[in-house]
């Protein structure tokens, strides 16, 4: 069995790579995939995931994360998501390697939104707009780097201001104008592609803002009290999701449903249909997209097998 620290995760599970892989990953049936969610005893906003991903003659995945959102303001700061993912041999169940869970959760929640705007966004796309600095934000402006080469202009908006320019600080992105937001309303009526991944509880991005052809990807809100877009912009929007199961238990979309602004039936598709062609994604330039990024453990399971077959 092989520990792989996070520094070999990064280095092996490039964006190109790793989006390509999920992408295969995804023409083929759905592993069998579960999660548990436990709360902190005594009360508290801390959380303890551990999710399966099993997929016969593939692999079985199971990650055990922390997720303690105050881990950021402690001194010095820790990241707010840490663990480990193992992979085991699917016909002896015998472990075949342990990686880092943070490194593991930044790539594989990364590609999967870079796959979406892969899928989704217009291929001309010139400006990303990143609401949220925090330890994943970094790797979103890679993968979607990666996923639209034609983007030329990055801004990033933060609710304190010196974490966004820390960001930029770090960013190592040639030839692309990188820049703080100081207005969030005038970033969002001016991207092509707005990538949240923020704690946020109430809606940041205004959907009468969104300029058509914007291509709008969620990666927060995984709790039934979070939200990162208004009603408006679901309304506006063509909704995607990269999987369906778990998708009724964030806020982003079981809230809007709740209040009969929209329905279950109008997401209108998922990763697996349209990677195997059943269903169309984007359909014409002045079309708004929506992604919601719901996660799961058939996604680290594909991020495991793909590490072990780079490592191999």
């Amino acid at each position: 069995m092989r520990f792989v620290d996070a520094e070999t995760v990064h280095r092996y599970l490039d964006y190109p790579y790793l989006m390509d892989a999920l992408q295969a990953a995804h023409r083929d049936a759905p592993p069998a995939a579960e999660h548990m969610v436990s709360n902190e005893p005594g009360g508290g906003g801390n959380l303890f995931v551990t999710l399966v991903g099993w997929k016969r003659a593939k692999g079985i995945a199971v990650k055990m994360v922390g997720v303690f959102p105050e881990n950021l303001s402690l001194a010095p700061p820790q990241a707010s998501v840490q663990g480990l993912v193992a992979l085991f041999n699917p016909g002896t169940g015998a472990p075949q390697l342990v990686a880092d869970g943070e490194a593991m959760t930044f790539r594989k929640t990364a590609a999967d939104s870079g796959l979406g705007v892969r899928f989704l966004s217009r291929e001309d796309s010139e400006t990303l707009l990143v609401v949220g600095a925090g330890g994943l934000a970094p790797h979103l402006v890679q993968a979607h780097l990666s996923a639209r080469p034609s983007l030329r202009k990055i801004r990033v908006w933060n609710r304190t201001e010196r974490r966004a320019e820390a960001l930029i600080e770090r960013l190592e992105v040639p030839g692309v104008d990188v820049g703080v937001a100081q207005d969030l309303d005038s970033a969002v009526a001016a991207a092509d592609i707005i990538s949240c991944a923020t704690m946020a509880q109430e809606p940041l991005v205004k959907g009468e803002l969104l300029k058509p052809g914007t291509h709008l990807d969620l990666v927060g809100a995984y709790r039934p009290d979070m939200r990162e877009a208004d009603d408006a912009a679901m309304a506006r929007g063509t909704i995607f999701v990269d999987c369906r199961e778990g998708m009724k238990g964030n806020g982003e979309l079981s809230r809007p449903v709740d209040r009969g602004v929209i329905t279950w039936g109008d997401v209108k598709a998922d990763f697996y249909e349209l990677a195997q062609g059943n269903r169309p994604g984007r359909q014409t330039e002045e079309e708004i997209t929506v992604f919601k990024n719901v996660g799961g453990g058939h996604l680290d399971l594909f991020a495991a097998i793909a590490l072990k077959h780079r490592l191999a």
